[in-house]
Parts: structure tokens; sequence; C-alpha cells
């Protein structure tokens, strides 16, 4: 059996640099395990709102359902603060855009 090599373009989170981008400056992906993607708001429907959009977006950039494994929902009452943080826990291949290059590599051979 031989390995294939597959070649990424990563930024340096390593993340796709097409990877589309949350919208609002209070959302974004974050850098752990399961690359949690993050959209904070004081309206929850809001929050949610651009969580679907950037799912949407996300996934026809992709070319295919983003593997989320999980949806949390926290609080933060803190002064100053957005009161609601909803997070989707992606899988972090989807976000640098592994199946991207493996059809690519796939069209090539």
């Amino acid at each position: 059996m031989t390995e294939q090599t597959i070649q990424l373009e990563l930024d340096d989170s390593g993340l796709s640099p097409a990877l589309p981008v949350p919208s609002n400056p209070r959302d974004q992906v974050q850098d752990v395990p399961y690359r949690p993607v993050g959209f904070r708001d004081d309206d929850l429907p809001t929050a949610l709102e651009r969580c679907a959009t950037w799912l949407r977006q996300a996934q026809e950039w992709l070319g295919e359902p983003v593997d989320v494994l999980a949806v949390h929902l926290d609080y933060d009452d803190r002064k100053g603060s957005p009161y609601y943080d909803v997070k989707l826990l992606c899988n972090e291949e989807d976000l640098a855009g592994v199946p991207i290059a493996m059809r690519n590599q796939k069209d090539e051979d």
C-alpha cells in the first residue's frame, strides 16, 4: 500500500485561507482542538442566524457538509460582554480544506 501526500495551503493557525470568515467581529474560529467557531451576541436568534449563514457559506466552499461534532451554548454575564456565545465544534480537517485538496488530487490523477 502506498501513502499519498496531500498538499494544503494553511495560514498560521492551520486554517485554509479560503475558509469563509464569520462576518461579525464578535465571531471567530478559535484555535483549539475541534475548532470551536463562536458567534457572540446579546440576542440569541441573531447569533444563531449568523451561525447558520457562516455554516452555509463554509459548506458551499467545502463542497460537502461541514463535520460539526457539537453545538455549545454558553452565557457571559460580565458587564460589556455579549451575553450569548454559540459555538460549533467543527472538524479541523474540514476547516483546513482537506476534502477540497483530496478532490483536487483525484482530479489530477
